[in-house]
């Protein structure tokens, strides 16, 4: 698995252009949508993913989709990858979960020693707990790819959790 960042828009918001084998994916195209279809050119895009439906995480969504001829939630079946429901930033927040390669995107879920804010419309401190509870049994070795920031491990944030709430 390659992974390339790309940081976008005035939140600077990590979107990720993913390749396993011959095949790519992008999640989370924020913004910037030229500059993240110039840097998927060479690329044989399959999929996108979203990890939340915020606007820096899907402001280049609809342009992304055109150019590539492609649906946010249509799987090629090509990735092989876990979609875990981690609600409390947003009620739709999902976490994609790739086992072979030990790999989380979590967008605004989980973040390097923090957590994505509850106090946004649909956000709730309830439902963090119970995906903070939901995650923590994941293997400690997981690197975690956040929305925004510096990549992390699981491990690492898992120690965090308590100080939350």
């Amino acid at each position: 698995m390659k992974i390339d960042t790309l940081v976008v828009g005035s939140l600077q918001e990590n979107c990720y252009i993913v390749t396993i084998g011959d095949n790519s994916f992008i999640v989370d195209p924020g913004d910037e949508a030229e500059r993240i279809i110039n840097a998927c050119k060479d690329k044989n895009i399959k999929e996108i993913l979203v990890t939340h439906h915020h606007l820096d995480h899907v402001g280049a969504l609809q342009k992304v989709e055109e150019y590539f001829g492609l649906k946010e939630k249509v799987k090629s079946g090509l990735f092989d990858y876990e979609v875990i429901k981690t609600p409390g930033h947003t009620d739709d927040s999902l976490t994609y979960y790739f086992s072979n390669e030990k790999v989380m995107f979590t967008g605004d879920f989980l973040f390097y020693h923090t957590i994505g804010r509850c106090d946004l419309p649909t956000g709730s401190e309830e439902d963090m707990m119970k995906s903070l509870e939901l995650i923590s049994k994941y293997s400690d070795d997981i690197d975690v790819y956040p929305g925004h920031g510096p990549k992390t491990s699981l491990g690492k944030e898992k120690q965090n959790f308590k100080y939350y709430f």
